[in-house]
């Protein structure tokens, strides 16, 4: 499987400036604690969070399972409201769901009676496009991910990485300043997933989009992040936030290296840690 990716077409895929005058795709959090109550037990996912992304990186979300790097990424999403603390994006306060940033699950979650070409046309055609202009930018985007001939092909009677990847360009048809990612690799077959993991990187280099991106996966958080945030057992904080020295563009040989090797023995050490303090807890 491999794939083209024709550069963005005239900068139609430029954002410009923020009236900061940086680059969009600046997301903040501050102080940001999230609690849910379950019956008569309140839960606490995040506590005190604060952490600023510079646009255009790419930010890896590491920890235990239920640290709360899901609930951190829906915070920015805005389908998560903090308890207490903000999250904002390009300095607007983040109220809910909003085209500035675009999502990509674990599951699929294509609308599975649209063809491939108007799943990734939907966003801009909800959003005032017209259905042309709309159609045209989801056939651009399929090119890009090396769909173009799957365009009038249904959800389906795809593979699981070729869905994700429609999903993949249906999140960056809004052209938003942040692409965020809950897994989205987690249910591929090994081969596919660390093909993806390429892909993926080609295609943030094109767009120079502010990527945070969840997983519970070593390798892959060091392979794809500038910076990779490692968040305790629940209530989830980060605890080390770890600036990747490797150099780019970066491809699988790059595992081997020492530095790779050194940083992988960190994150699972500090990881195993905090995985036994949760089922520590648990035990309690």
């Amino acid at each position: 499987m491999i794939l083209a990716f024709a550069k963005p077409a005239g900068g139609a895929w430029s954002r410009g400036r923020s009236p900061a005058g940086e680059p969009f795709g600046r997301v903040e959090i501050w102080q940001v604690s999230v609690s849910f109550r379950q019956g008569s037990t309140l839960n606490h996912a995040l506590e005190n969070t604060s952490v600023d992304i510079a646009p255009g990186s790419f930010v890896c979300l590491l920890g235990p399972s239920g640290c709360g790097k899901s609930t951190l990424l829906n915070t920015v999403a805005g389908y998560v409201q903090p308890t207490t603390g903000w999250a904002r994006v390009d300095g607007a306060p983040v109220l809910g769901p909003g085209a500035d940033r675009g999502m990509v699950f674990q599951q699929y979650s294509l609308f599975p009676w649209k063809t491939v070409r108007d799943n990734v046309a939907f966003g801009p055609y909800a959003t005032g496009a017209g259905r042309a202009r709309a159609r045209a930018i989801g056939d651009e985007l399929l090119d890009m991910v090396g769909l173009a001939r799957f365009a009038n092909r249904y959800p389906a009677e795809l593979s699981g990485g070729m869905q994700q990847r429609v999903g993949i360009a249906r999140a960056l048809a809004n052209k938003p300043a942040v692409l965020l990612m809950d897994e989205p690799f987690g249910a591929l077959d090994s081969q596919t997933r660390a093909m993806m993991q390429e892909h993926l990187l080609r295609l943030w280099a094109e767009f120079k989009i502010t990527v945070i991106f969840v997983t519970h996966d070593v390798d892959e958080a060091i392979f794809l992040a500038d910076r990779v945030l490692v968040m305790s057992a629940s209530p989830g904080r980060i605890i080390e936030d770890v600036r990747v020295p490797l150099p780019r563009p970066r491809d699988p040989e790059i595992t081997t290296d020492a530095e790779f090797i050194r940083l992988k023995r960190h994150f699972l050490q500090v990881i195993r840690a905090e995985s036994l303090k949760a089922f520590e807890d648990q035990d309690r």
